[in-house]
């Protein structure tokens, strides 16, 4: 049985890590505590030397021909990775990590009905009833928007999800892509676009939690999905990953005591538990 099998069982633990590791983004955002163009551009950085020195302890002499096979798909993947990952930073600076993380949760089934749309793929009825229901969830979460500045955030949390979304689509209709070196390529661009709004760090210890981010959060969590997830099957992926979106809001509210808001919290336990069904059924599918 799958679960029996010591490389699945690898698969869940690396995956399983990778979504621990990716829910500190919170966290780390709120410690830094300086603005988010000066935050995208050197966990950017931190997060590039990492993935490149990973990409060089893993195919040595090969490298150049990894990046020499993304063609106009992989930069397209790169170009949509980079405005989920700046979009979700950003939205970090202008709502709470809760209502970040939720539109992040919903991109698996936002993925699917792209992937029908213009992939052409099987949408069964349980992931349709799926996409309807986290639709609903994120009203739930639209509607309790105070003002135009919040329904900005919404919209740049939202952004988030859909650019996100469609890097999956992309990785789905081109699976010959590589997919760390599509993601080297976007932190490039996020480095390219932020360095002229950037500032130099005011202390040691902001670019020492910067380092971090880059490494740690972005570069380790990054090497361990990857990896962990051509171990198990993409539903099981897409399940653990639903971890990031409970773990984030947690450690954030420990931390700094941040309230998530009612409206956040019932139109995102209504997205979550739309995803971890499609995921269960997915898996006894399978």
């Amino acid at each position: 049985m799958a679960h029996l099998d010591p490389q699945y069982r690898r698969g869940v633990v690396m995956v399983t890590a990778a979504t621990v590791v990716w829910s500190s983004a919170g966290v780390l955002a709120r410690m830094v505590d300086i603005d988010p163009w000066t935050t995208l551009f050197w966990r950017s950085v931190y997060a590039t030397l990492a993935l490149s020195l990973y990409l060089l302890w893993r195919d040595g002499r090969a490298v150049p021909a990894g990046f020499a096979r993304l063609g106009k798909a992989g930069v397209a993947m790169g170009v949509c990775f980079a405005i989920s990952m700046i979009a979700f930073i950003y939205g970090l600076s202008v709502t709470s990590v809760a209502t970040a993380l939720v539109f992040q949760a919903a991109a698996p089934l936002l993925a699917a009905a792209l992937a029908f749309g213009f992939l052409g793929e099987r949408v069964t009825r349980g992931k349709f009833a799926a996409i309807v229901v986290s639709f609903l969830g994120v009203l739930v979460i639209v509607g309790g928007a105070p003002d135009l500045g919040s329904l900005w955030a919404v919209a740049v949390s939202a952004a988030c999800g859909v650019s996100y979304a469609i890097t999956v689509v992309l990785a789905r209709a081109r699976p010959d892509v590589p997919t760390t070196e599509a993601t080297v390529l976007a932190l490039l661009i996020v480095g390219v676009a932020t360095a002229p709004f950037a500032l130099f760090p005011e202390t040691g210890g902001q670019m020492a939690l910067l380092g971090l981010f880059g490494t740690f959060q972005m570069g380790l969590g990054l090497i361990l999905f990857t990896t962990g997830v051509r171990l198990i099957p993409a539903a099981d992926a897409g399940l653990l990953s639903v971890l990031e979106t409970v773990l984030g809001p947690i450690v954030v509210w420990l931390a700094f005591d941040e309230q998530p808001g009612m409206n956040t919290l019932v139109g995102g336990g209504i997205v979550i538990a739309a995803v971890v069904a499609v995921g269960i059924a997915e898996r006894k599918g399978g």
